[in-house]
């Protein structure tokens, strides 16, 4: 799907230009924010492009399920997710280990690089290595939900049973956020409040993708779409408090009008108003949103400084982005894609009727 590809490329560059305008305040040696006025404002929303990811998943991996077993649900995931994510490791284990760099060092032990390489290091308590890895931490629990998922055979039915009763903890969680029996750790990390409802809201579009409309897949994003405002506007909130509106410049009409635009997008997606033929250009922009996401902030830190004393912040910003998209381009064509072809299995799509549609297929990126 074109369009997918597309928006996962968008959420990515917005969540670069969060960080590399708004953010990255230790890596100008000044507050972005100051640096550019104009675009501060707009570039703070991109906090939200995590959530426009996070509902994609909901949607691409339940496509991904249906029909599949457990093995081969595991496979996908670790094929897709670890390669790029070891580079990436590697990566700010050399910046840090190898040069002076100080800006977002997490200042992490050889112990604590081995345990990021598992992608529980959260679970133990330890660091990131880099400040994104937080969200990889909430895909692999949504991974293992939907593993149970999986195990118990993936069905219309199922999936609506599944999905509305994590809608149902997810809000009870909410509205009872100080009840004794609700408000621990070991609830929060399964239900994932704040999160849930995107993921959700993606699993519910994909059945009215595949199965048409009807009513209770809308009643799920509705209440999903509600959840979500309240979880955005919390997490910029937060944000602001820690950083003050001055650094972080962002209205909670903007991240209403945001929030609102994520869903429409994806519905008119999943309804088949929004198509866009495939292309090399979309499949590569697809390709390397996960190697920007993760490679971002390592290019940031490798050239903000570096480029800061001799360009005006706007040409930096520009130069540093390019960058960061070329190195994710490079990640993407000679490492990810070589490695996940080698460890991917072999599936013969042969048959004696139909040679033509065995070249057709071959020919596909």
């Amino acid at each position: 799907m074109a369009e997918l590809d597309l928006l996962r490329f968008l959420a990515a560059l917005a969540v670069v230009a969060f960080h590399y305008l708004i953010a990255y305040a230790s890596v100008w040696g000044d507050r972005p924010a100051e640096l550019f006025p104009a675009l501060a404002p707009i570039a703070g929303l991109g906090i939200l492009g995590v959530e426009l990811f996070f509902i994609i998943s909901g949607f691409v991996i339940l496509m991904s399920v249906w029909g599949r077993g457990l093995g081969a649900f595991a496979r996908s995931r670790l094929v897709r997710l670890y390669p790029a994510y070891w580079l990436s490791l590697a990566a700010v284990a050399a910046l840090y280990g190898l040069t002076g760099a100080k800006a977002l060092d997490p200042k992490l032990s050889p112990g604590d690089y081995l345990l990021n390489a598992t992608m529980f290091q959260r679970l133990f308590k330890v660091t990131d290595a880099s400040g994104v890895y937080w969200s990889l931490w909430a895909e692999l629990r949504f991974y293992l939900l939907m593993a149970i998922l999986v195990i118990v055979g993936v069905t219309y039915g199922r999936v609506l049973v599944f999905a509305g009763v994590w809608l149902a903890a997810a809000g009870a969680v909410k509205l009872l956020e100080h009840h004794e029996l609700l408000d621990s750790a070991l609830v929060h990390e399964t239900v994932m409040p704040d999160y849930a409802p995107y993921f959700i809201a993606g699993m519910a579009l994909y059945l009215i993708h595949k199965h048409g409309s009807s009513w209770l897949p809308w009643l799920y994003v509705a209440a999903a779409y509600g959840l979500s405002l309240h979880s955005a506007l919390g997490r910029v909130h937060r944000r602001i408090e820690g950083a003050g509106f001055k650094n972080m410049p962002v209205t909670d009409l903007g991240v209403i009008i945001t929030i609102t635009l994520i869903f429409a997008l994806m519905a008119l997606m999943a309804l088949g108003v929004l198509r866009l033929k495939s292309s090399k250009v979309l499949t590569a922009l697809g390709g390397v949103t996960y190697p920007l996401y993760l490679f971002h902030s390592v290019i940031a830190v490798a050239l903000i400084p570096v480029l800061t004393g001799d360009l005006p912040p706007w040409a930096v910003a520009t130069v540093t982005t390019l960058a960061a998209i070329a190195v994710s381009y490079l990640v993407y064509s000679f490492a990810e894609r070589p490695i996940q072809r080698l460890l991917k299995p072999r599936r013969s799509t042969q048959t004696p009727s139909a040679p033509a549609v065995q070249v057709e297929k071959a020919s596909v990126p």
